[in-house]
């Protein structure tokens, strides 16, 4: 046999995109499928009312916003897609590649990618965005129909972003199309990114309706992850914790909000303990901070610290009420008009109290809580509080005066969380009291006459905690 026989004879591949047979026979044959989209009640009349509010803010601006692309997790595989807040909160639009156009009049399109259809490449060869590879895609007239919206083909967006007016520009760097107007046009992303976080402080009662049903499915999944304890402690460890809160979320909603938080013992202190891969112990306490995003990307932020057997040893206890009496006078002074920094303050001073009476410091007061002290803040560098709503900690792009110097108002959605974080290698506190960290935190709403406590459901007391978690591992 010569070396040309082999040749001959060895396998060939064939590419179907260059084969006309597969190219005539894979565009026909397909019947309808569903392309609808499913949105709560009341979402796109408040995305219209929300695009309302920053027109008014921003008369005659012309504004582009981007819904932004899904960041390479490695080589050719994506993190999953979650939509740019300030997009989702004008649109109640999550289809990636999407952008907004707010014309100086106030009226708005929404441009996005067509679906390709089966007479194009794109339906059979595109393994990330083609209908063969990950099913039915909605279309313009979907989105259209669910967000009552005008919406066009991404195509068209140069000419929308054509003319002598400006524009004023979120996320640059993200679509092509955009990124040529900014180098062609003055834009002010900053000062868009700011009129909104400041628009969003304040949340209308839809918004209020999605942060209580984020809540209420992060209370289930809390129940959820206390049934698992005796799992956890028997080799799950904190990792069994972290995928049986994970599971609720993406059942009930869309996912987590952020990076779950699961310390067990030692890691408890550890404020932002995301690795989640260490054991549970029988006397271990367990500090979870975790929270379920809605479909509509609300999320809760919830944390409690609960004995994962059931009962406290004395140290952690009456640590758990220090936290517990600084909680109940921080949310105290949540209240219209108040500073801000009110309830950040009261907690802090809690804290400090309990802490110089135990004679962990040996500092008054006053040294304490002034601005030349600060010595309590060892034991919580973090702050108590931050605004909640489309992200876990909201309208960070807010101006100082309008958020950490501002006052408090009604419809303000607050995360309130105070809490005291003892290293285990931390000398400077007695040695039963290294390794314990403790937190506290509610979901409020702030209304003109009341506080609403949207986690109220989970007990905040150490004999509370004993008990719920003992309900739960059927003892």
């Amino acid at each position: 046999m010569t070396d040309d026989d082999r040749t001959d004879q060895t396998p060939k591949s064939y590419r179907p995109i260059d084969a006309k047979g597969f190219r005539e026979f894979i565009s026909r044959g397909w019947g309808p499928v569903d392309r609808s989209v499913s949105v709560p009640e009341g979402l796109a009349e408040a995305a219209a009312e929300h695009r309302r509010k920053l027109a008014a803010a921003l008369p005659g601006r012309r504004i582009a916003l981007a819904a932004g692309r899904a960041p390479v997790r490695s080589n050719d595989t994506d993190y999953q897609f979650r939509a740019d807040s300030d997009f989702v909160w004008l649109t109640g639009c999550q289809a990636e590649g999407s952008v907004l156009v707010i014309s100086a009049d106030g009226d708005a399109t929404l441009y996005l990618r067509e679906t390709a259809g089966p007479d194009e490449a794109d339906f059979f060869s595109n393994a990330r965005d083609g209908e063969l590879w990950i099913g039915p895609v909605p279309g313009l007239k979907d989105w259209s129909d669910a967000l009552q919206i005008a919406c066009r083909p991404i195509e068209e967006l140069p000419a929308a972003v054509r003319g002598a007016v400006p524009f004023m520009l979120s996320v640059p760097g993200v679509e092509p199309m955009l990124d040529a107007l900014v180098r062609t046009s003055p834009t002010d992303g900053n000062a868009l990114r700011q009129t909104l976080a400041e628009l969003r402080r304040i949340k209308d009662e839809w918004e209020l309706d999605q942060l209580r049903e984020a809540v209420a499915a992060s209370v289930l999944a809390f129940g959820d992850v206390a049934r698992e304890l005796p799992q956890a402690i028997r080799g799950g460890g904190e990792r069994w914790l972290q995928g049986t809160f994970d599971r609720r979320a993406r059942t009930a909603g869309n996912g987590v909000g952020y990076a779950s938080i699961v310390a067990a013992g030692n890691h408890a202190p550890v404020l932002h303990w995301v690795r989640n891969d260490g054991a549970v112990n029988e006397g271990d306490v367990i500090l979870l901070d975790a929270g379920v995003e809605t479909r509509t990307l609300y999320t809760a932020d919830v944390t409690r610290t609960f004995p994962a057997s059931g009962e406290y040893t004395a140290a952690q206890r009456q640590v758990h009420d220090l936290v517990h009496k600084a909680q109940l006078a921080s949310l105290d002074a949540v209240k219209v008009g108040a500073p801000y920094r009110a309830f950040q303050y009261e907690a802090l001073r809690v804290l400090a109290e309990g802490l110089r009476d135990w004679g962990v410091l040996d500092v008054s007061l006053d040294e304490l809580l002034g601005p030349d002290g600060q010595q309590h803040r060892r034991y919580i560098v973090c702050g108590t509080g931050h605004y909640i709503g489309l992200d876990v900690h909201d309208c960070d792009a807010s101006r100082p005066e309008a958020y950490f110097a501002g006052t408090i108002e009604a419809g303000m959605a607050l995360a309130v969380e105070p809490g005291l974080y003892f290293h285990p290698n931390d000398e400077t506190v007695p040695p039963e009291l290294r390794g314990i960290g403790i937190r506290i935190e509610d979901n409020v709403v702030v209304h003109q006459d009341r506080l609403e406590i949207l986690t109220e459901d989970l007990p905040i007391t150490t004999d509370g905690l004993e008990q719920w978690t003992r309900s739960h591992l059927g003892k």
